[in-house]
């Protein structure tokens, strides 16, 4: 789950908010992709503990704008294979 996305969802639950895509792309400050955001609250709606899990280092170089489609397009096949095994 992207780091920005993984925090803005955090925040909601401390708030006692449910996220949704339109709340958590509010309390995103940067640019983040719809893909991005609509896999980051189903994640979280597969697993709620995700949002305690310590967030992974973040970098510039990580934001999707950094990368080609075709990267952008095999992290996210990756998410969903991965979200297919586990259940």
């Amino acid at each position: 789950m992207h780091p920005a996305v993984q925090k803005a969802i955090a925040d909601l639950v401390a708030e006692g908010k449910t996220p949704s895509v339109a709340l958590t792309k509010a309390r995103l400050s940067g640019s983040i992709p719809m893909p991005v955001i609509i896999a980051g609250i189903s994640a979280y709606k597969n697993n709620p503990d995700i949002v305690t899990q310590p967030l992974p280092p973040f970098s510039e170089q990580d934001t999707p704008s950094g990368q080609s489609q075709l990267d952008r397009i095999e992290q996210k096949l990756d998410r969903l294979l991965f979200l297919l095994e586990k259940s």
